[in-house]
């Protein structure tokens, strides 16, 4: 893993809040997600690409922009490992890495439509805090 390779996994890892070691690879959240016929990584993958620093391979999967962000992987995981955080982080990373940047508070209003919904802008401070 080359150094700028290991910054990007500690800051997925930071953003994410995993600890990928955790996973035994028993595969219920790859069995309960509804986009698994869609994704190139499945969700059990992805603590081991991680553990094994393939990052590359997981910032060009498409499974990043296919993950729903349902969480019905994090609510199956025996072991608390939490694979869609994880999928979500390195989406973060790789829409950060594109020039997107954080979103503050402030700059919220003027985005907002009003019929969107409540979750919707939950969910955006949630990912977009650090």
């Amino acid at each position: 893993m080359t150094p700028d390779e290991r910054l990007i996994r500690d800051e997925i890892l930071a953003i994410s809040e995993v600890d990928v070691t955790k996973c035994m690879h028993c595969g219920k959240c790859s069995a309960s997600c509804p986009a698994y016929d869609v994704m190139d990584i499945k969700p059990h993958q992805f603590p081991s690409y991680m553990d094994h620093g393939e990052i590359r391979e997981l910032m060009n999967s498409t499974t990043i922009w296919e993950c729903l962000g349902c969480s019905t992987c994090i609510e199956r995981c025996p072991r608390n490992v939490k694979p869609g955080k994880l999928i979500d982080g390195v989406r973060q990373a790789v829409i950060r890495q594109r020039g997107g940047s954080h979103l503050y508070p402030e700059q919220i209003p003027a985005m907002v439509d009003p019929q969107m919904p409540q979750q919707l802008l939950v969910s955006v401070l949630r990912r977009e805090r650090k």
